[in-house]
């Protein structure tokens, strides 16, 4: 697996836009542009209500994503884990982006994510 061989700065390099993406149609609550790089496996759990209902919630508690950093990715076999520390803009403290990166063929998916 190519991914796995990468430096931590080509996989955050591959991550972050990525996430950024997550981040951005998750706030606009975009259903298509937020599943657009997952996993079949995760498509099928965060469909269109399921997004839309955890998108407001969170915002309604917490408002929308701020700054993120990284902090450690984690290479195991099949798969890459990435962690960042995570802001929210009218929510004190530091959160945790977690995503878990997998390689189908030529692409780059994700197939976990959170933010708690």
């Amino acid at each position: 697996m190519d991914l796995e061989n990468k430096s931590d700065a080509e996989i955050l390099a591959i991550a972050d836009p990525i996430m950024d993406n997550l981040m951005e149609a998750s706030t606009a609550i975009d259903h298509a542009r937020h599943v657009r790089d997952f996993t079949d496996r995760l498509k099928a759990i965060v469909t269109k209500d399921y997004l839309e209902r955890v998108c407001r919630q969170y915002q309604t508690e917490k408002g929308t994503f701020g700054a993120r950093t990284p902090v450690a990715v984690f290479r195991r076999p099949g798969s890459i884990a990435i962690v960042w520390r995570q802001q929210f803009t009218d929510s004190p403290g530091d959160y945790v982006a977690e995503m878990v990166l997998v390689q189908q063929g030529s692409r780059y998916l994700v197939d976990h994510v959170f933010v708690l």
